[in-house]
């Protein structure tokens, strides 16, 4: 059977040995006067003799573990004289560890106790060995595979023909521990390791001579200890690089009495020598352990002869492991496990290589000896550099290294303070599950104790995250009644933070508690502290959040009394109250009536509009609000005032009424015809004489112009009268050029044989011409004169222009009017049928042919002649 499947049925047969009642285990030993002893955890020391078990000091509850050590154990060896010899080497590796004292060395809590079956200590809470570990690793790479997939790197795995040849694989060990490791946790073990070794080395002055995975031993806060201390030798402090004489490994020695040989280093072994460097050799064979699946390079199976022989290859096994490691420790680790001596550095220079440079290296290392601190450097580590370094921490750190700490650190009233910021994140991250299994008993202690000022700051701060994990019932039972309680403090921290802390869990608070409690609370924390602007600040935020909550009319009589009490001119206080009166009054549930607005709001209110204090944005929404507000009073009033007037009987109090509503007083949209441009008409010579010979009130004007002198439309054709069927739009773009045929073929200007001529009409081109069917020039009369011609009307083209073409002649442009376009057509028509009406009735009775008339008409003619 191969050394290594007996080893590990040996092993294997002890943990069985020791699953016993752990009452008849340590009975007869006085640690059970101390100690309450639990169930096994784990198992180290050398062969793995010493029986974990956890355990609580009676006294104080205080966590722990207890060492147990059964001498029946090495009565197996079959030599009485060795059972005597190992229990005295455990005993004073025992008490050697009470001597050095170092956060990096196990520490014990209760010294050594024997009886005649047990030797028994009880030390801090451990978690198991680094053997236990390395032994489920181990074995799951034989149930695996027979060899290792190849890492980062591509190396294969190392199979040293010692542990593996022959036989069936081994059944996974009783003592193998299941653990995953991170990569910061191996970095920090290995700095742990090597902190340990140079306190020993430099300040202890001993060389251990045993650091392998059965003297490291990880706590519960997964810290990394060393212990193992039963072969120390003492260097010669003059010259600590100096070697001191030590035995090798012997087949004649009992394997319990010796060094692991796994782990030794060569110049012990060969020229039976050792030094501090020695140590160096071992702590690099077990970092190549770690990364070899638990397997260590040399496997010697407790056979010098085997160890001889794997020491020749030893350097091309480590070669091949290196890229599996961390390419920053490659170079150390290959020293370190160099045989030559001189080659490996010392503890002290393995510390300072860029693998240990790491910010939450140094965080977890200050949290290792933090009690170690004065108060001041403890408060500075919580509240800065542990909050930086968080983020870089796995979570699986958090609550196995970090929060242990944490925790104990909650009774110490002088860093609770600085303890609750890192506390805090501890919430926001937590599960709730995570947050009821590990926080929610200690958070219960801090409810319940007296805190400081700031520490009760911190907790009201984020109560709304303590509040979001924890059960309702605790809410109810142990946060609420702090809650209130932190109003009646007398300090304006704490109010002030009770006032923020409201606002932000006012859904979490039922509605009596708000309306007896919280209210009456909070405005009195105003009234005191009415001219501070954080705090008055902090009340209207309160105020703003639990408003819907709150009765409406206990809205009125409780909130507008406190807003009419804010005289602090601060831009964000200012707003924060506008934004309170804005919903009192876009909401009408709260019944924000008119009067109240008018005599209790806007007074208040209309000041900060010349406020120079606010910008843009400010003033704006502050005239908004002002304005709705002015219009529900204005409506209302209005309205009012209507059913007023109506109620009574006088005709005379209408009369404002309809003026107001006329349709003079109707603002309508201006209608504007584009690219038109109206002139005032000119007047023609038949015209202006007409006007001197009536004198401009005679009977005859007014007859000639169709109305009244006084008329207001005398100076205007009327076209529709005439044209009913005329388009509007032929009036719009570009009113028409019309030409008139002249009254006979002899006429001046006339075109015989061409009948009437056409005109453009507006709604077409310019360049598109229809024919007219309406014959525009006045009729011809036969009344004849002493000269016998016939009387003839001019053409009304000399009256009617297009106003586009006379606005292209003048170069410029006048604003469009709807209104005028009418009032010159329908003056230009007035015109022609004045004139034909002239014409008939100067043919009549009152006039033989020559009569005023008809030389009125001859006259215009020739002047109309001489113009064309």
């Amino acid at each position: 059977m191969p050394a290594g499947t007996m080893f590990a049925k040996f092993k294997s047969a002890n943990v069985a040995a020791s699953s016993t009642s752990t009452q008849n285990v340590a009975e007869g030993n006085p640690i059970t006067q101390y100690f309450e002893i639990g169930k096994p955890v784990a198992c180290a020391g050398p062969e793995l003799v010493w029986r974990i078990h956890d355990g609580y000091r009676k006294s104080d509850n205080k966590e722990c573990s207890v060492f147990i050590f059964e001498k029946k154990v090495a009565e197996k060896l079959h030599k009485p004289r060795r059972k005597e010899t190992i229990t005295e080497l455990l005993k004073s590796s025992v008490k050697t560890l009470e001597r050095f004292r170092h956060p990096r060395i196990l520490q014990i809590y209760h010294t050594v106790e024997e009886s005649a079956d047990t030797l028994a200590f009880a030390a801090e809470p451990i978690f198991a060995s680094l053997s236990n570990v390395l032994a489920f690793h181990e074995s799951k790479t034989y149930e695996n595979a027979s060899v290792v997939p190849p890492a980062s790197g591509g190396a294969p795995q190392t199979q040293p023909t010692t542990a593996t040849s022959g036989g069936a694989q081994p059944q996974r060990p009783a003592h193998a521990k299941e653990y995953n490791f991170l990569d910061m946790e191996l970095k920090y073990g290995f700095l742990q390791l090597t902190e340990a070794l140079s306190y020993l080395h430099y300040s202890g002055h001993v060389i251990h001579r045993n650091v392998c995975p059965s003297s490291i031993l990880i706590t519960k806060r997964g810290i990394w200890k060393l212990a193992g201390m039963e072969y120390v030798e003492r260097m010669n402090e003059t010259d600590l690089n100096s070697s001191i004489p030590c035995p090798p490994w012997s087949n004649r020695v009992s394997k319990m009495a010796q060094p692991n040989l796994d782990f030794m280093a060569p110049e012990t072994q060969t020229s039976s020598k050792c030094s501090l460097l020695s140590d160096m050799f071992s702590l690099g064979m077990v970092i190549c352990a770690v990364y070899n699946n638990g397997r260590p390079l040399i496997q010697a199976g407790n056979s010098t002869s085997n160890y001889a022989k794997q020491l020749e290859t030893l350097d091309d096994h480590v070669h091949k492991l290196m890229p599996r490691l961390p390419i920053a420790l490659q170079e150390a680790t290959s020293r370190m496990a160099s045989r030559d001596a001189t080659a490996r550095p010392t503890a002290q220079l393995l510390q300072l290589i860029k693998y240990f440079i790491d910010p939450a290296i140094n965080a977890l290392k200050f949290l290792d000896v933090v009690n170690m601190k004065d108060t001041q450097q403890k408060s500075q580590f919580y509240k800065t550099t542990l909050i930086e370094a968080m983020p870089l921490i796995p979570r699986k750190l958090w609550w196995q290294n970090l929060w242990p700490m944490l925790k104990s650190e909650i009774n110490n009233g002088e860093v609770l303070a600085a303890v609750l910021q890192p506390v805090m994140l501890f919430v926001q991250e937590a599960t709730h599950s995570e947050y009821d299994a590990l926080m929610s008993a200690t958070m219960k202690i801090v409810y319940n104790t007296p805190k400081s000022i700031q520490a009760s700051v911190t907790i009201l701060e984020n109560l709304h995250l303590i509040i979001e994990k924890t059960k309702p019932e605790d809410v109810t039972t142990d946060i609420m009644p702090m809650l209130f309680f932190s109003f009646d403090g007398s300090t304006i921290q704490v109010q002030s933070a009770a006032v923020v802390a409201v606002g932000n869990v006012f859904d979490s608070i039922d509605e009596i508690s708000i309306r007896r409690m919280v209210l009456p609370k909070v405005k009195l924390v105003f009234e005191k502290n009415i001219a501070d602007p954080k705090i008055v600040q902090n009340v209207l935020v309160c105020i703003e959040r639990v408003m819907d909550r709150m009765e409406r009319a206990q809205v009125m009589e409780e909130v507008l009394p406190l807003l009419a009490n804010v005289r602090i001119p601060d831009p964000d206080i200012i707003m924060r109250t506008v934004r309170i009166y804005h919903k009192l009054f876009a909401d009408k549930s709260y019944g924000l009536t008119v009067e109240t607005m008018a005599t209790n709001v806007l007074p208040l209110l209309i000041p900060h509009t010349v406020n120079p204090s606010l910008n843009f944005d400010h003033y704006c929404y502050l005239l908004e609000v002002l304005q709705q507000m002015l219009e529900a009073i204005d409506r209302q009033q209005r309205n009012k005032l209507k059913l007023d007037n109506l109620s009574m009987a006088s005709p005379e109090r209408h009369r404002t009424l309809r003026h107001q509503f006329s349709t003079d007083n109707m603002n309508a949209p201006p209608f504007n015809i584009p690219n038109l441009r109206i002139d005032q008409r000119k007047t023609s010579s038949a015209e202006d004489m007409a006007r001197k010979n009536s004198g401009g009130s005679g009977m005859l004007g007014g007859w000639w112009f169709g109305c009244s002198p006084s008329s207001p439309d005398s100076n205007f054709l009327r076209v529709g009268n005439v044209f009913p069927n005329r388009r509007l739009s032929d009036n719009t773009l570009m009113t028409p050029k019309i030409r008139i045929a002249p009254s006979c073929a002899s006429s001046p200007g006339g075109t015989p044989g061409s009948g009437l001529p056409t005109r453009r009409h507006s709604s077409i081109g310019p360049q598109e011409r229809r024919g007219s069917t309406i014959n525009l020039s006045p009729p011809t009369y036969g009344a004849r004169g002493s000269s016998g011609s016939s009387l003839s009307v001019p053409s009304t083209s000399a009256y009617v222009k297009s106003p586009l073409l006379y606005s292209q002649k003048q170069g410029g442009s006048m604003p469009n009017t709807s209104s005028s376009v009418p009032f010159l057509l329908s003056s230009s028509m007035q015109s022609i049928r004045s004139r034909r009406t002239s014409t008939v009735l100067s043919s009549g009775p009152l006039g033989s042919g020559s009569g005023i008339l008809q030389q009125l008409g001859s006259g215009m003619y020739q002047l109309f002649s001489g113009r064309n």
